[in-house]
């Protein structure tokens, strides 16, 4: 076992340290959420024409420019979940034969120019396309960063390192609403996507020109890698060679996917991450709207975005200190993701159903805090009850589940849901359908008088 990690060591390029990569994948990561945050954000976004006793609000963002309900307005953060959702397995089967580092930097590369064609965005159906394509790019990352980083942290720190990976979810959303709502409001929308593709700009180049990364299960040399050109070759020249090299593939693929479907710790703890995505994807997209109704907080973008980024990043990386300190195993991370997910969205609901402001914010960070917490722990689950060579499969698959059943419904569900009901607030009685009860009671009173004439006349 030590000489295999000797010979490991000896194989990594000269540009590599595990603190190094560490960091390197924290930053896209960072990106790719700032852009998630950014979409979200009312500087982006934006608000659709409102007017109340005769003052109008005027339209902005993407949604006053394009006209869009909050239906279609929904869409707009679960569009680049299509791209996202087939090209995730695509590129967890790719990684056996191709090097997955350079996977990761071709995604990057598609992202990138994505990103550009969302500020180039002329109406709803051609920001739809760049975002999905946005997804494609951001698939790549999503299913082949984890095993890096899984790999090369110290055994008994891992959930801690995936932990600061993934505290860059909360962090990267929250910064994306401060980076929309300034940047949309100082500048335009488009503005603020063509910001996001210039700081991606750097790792694209880096994913090309590095030396790449070896991850642990797979084995890519360099007269693989011209079999594969040679192989693409011969596709062209022969469809029955292709025929056949797109049959072993499925069946390579199809026989992966038994394999991990049958594992029964996996796909629990798939379900419950399910749920978890269905409810943070409605909370992070419409949060700083509902805000802004509700409390009518004039600054909703960055009341959202501070507790956001604060309770993000202490819950994420807390959870994955937590589990390391219980010792990181399969059985504890259950305990753990059980506990924090129950309380925290308690704590959650319940914030909802305050008037008060600063009470909604208390209880919101705490149960954002205790949410938060499960972000290691689960990606750990995922990456451990699986054999090596599965694991850039399981966390595709883990990915196309969490967002096609979870995020990519929430949002535009409860669009619709608002569009039917017009009130942000759990609470059904508050000051405006309180108005609208008294309303309704005057003229139903107004109503019985009249057809009671006897009664009318004597109050009269």
């Amino acid at each position: 076992m030590a000489n295999q990690q000797e010979d490991q060591s000896k194989k990594q390029p000269s540009w590599f340290t595990p603190k190094r990569l560490l960091v390197i994948f924290c930053v896209i990561n960072l990106i790719n959420y700032v852009d998630r945050g950014a979409i979200a954000s009312n500087g982006v976004n934006g608000n659709q024409q409102t007017c109340n006793n005769g003052t109008c609000t005027p339209a902005s963002g993407i949604q006053g420019d394009f006209k869009l309900n909050n239906f279609k307005d929904g869409w707009l953060s679960s569009a680049f979940m299509v791209g996202l959702l087939v090209s995730s397995p695509i590129f967890a089967s790719l990684a056996k034969s191709v090097n997955p580092f350079r996977l990761i930097g071709v995604g990057l590369a598609v992202w990138t120019l994505a990103v550009t064609g969302c500020g180039f965005s002329f109406n709803f159906w051609s920001i739809i396309i760049c975002r999905m394509l946005v997804g494609v790019g951001e698939a790549s990352f999503i299913s082949l960063a984890a095993p890096f980083i899984d790999d090369n942290a110290p055994p008994p720190q891992k959930t801690a390192w995936l932990s600061i990976f993934y505290m860059c979810v909360p962090s990267g959303y929250a910064l994306g609403y401060v980076y929309g709502g300034l940047v949309g409001t100082r500048l335009s929308w488009r503005a603020a996507f063509w910001g996001e593709a210039i700081l991606m700009l750097p790792f694209v180049i880096l994913g090309f020109v590095v030396k790449p990364l070896q991850m642990r299960g797979f084995k890519h040399d360099e007269s693989k890698v011209a079999v594969a050109v040679s192989q693409l070759q011969d596709l062209g020249a022969s469809e029955t060679k292709a025929a056949t090299k797109i049959k072993k593939h499925l069946s390579r693929f199809m026989k992966d996917m038994k394999e991990l479907l049958v594992e029964k710790v996996y796909i629990v703890n798939v379900l419950g991450y399910v749920a978890y995505t269905f409810v943070i994807g409605a909370y992070s997209y419409w949060g700083p709207k509902a805000g802004y109704n509700i409390y009518h907080m004039k600054n909703a973008d960055m009341m959202f975005g501070g507790v956001t980024i604060v309770c993000g990043v202490l819950g994420t990386v807390a959870g994955g200190f937590v589990l390391d300190y219980m010792t990181n195993t399969i059985t504890n991370a259950f305990k753990l993701l059980a506990t924090a997910t129950f309380i925290g969205a308690i704590m959650c609901f319940v914030a909802f159903c305050l008037k008060n402001m600063y009470g909604f914010l208390a209880l919101f960070a705490v149960g954002q805090l205790l949410i938060f917490a499960v972000q290691g722990p689960v990606n750990y689950v995922c990456l451990h009850c699986v054999k090596p060579s599965l694991r850039p499969l399981s966390m595709a698959i883990s990915t196309v589940a969490i967002h096609i059943f979870g995020d990519v419904p929430s949002s535009p569900l409860v669009g619709v849901l608002q569009d039917h009901i017009k009130n942000w607030s759990v609470d059904m009685y508050n000051e405006e359908s309180e108005k609208h009860k008294s309303t309704a009671e005057v003229e139903e009173k107004k109503a019985e008088s009249t057809a009671e004439p006897v009664t009318y006349s004597t109050l009269v």
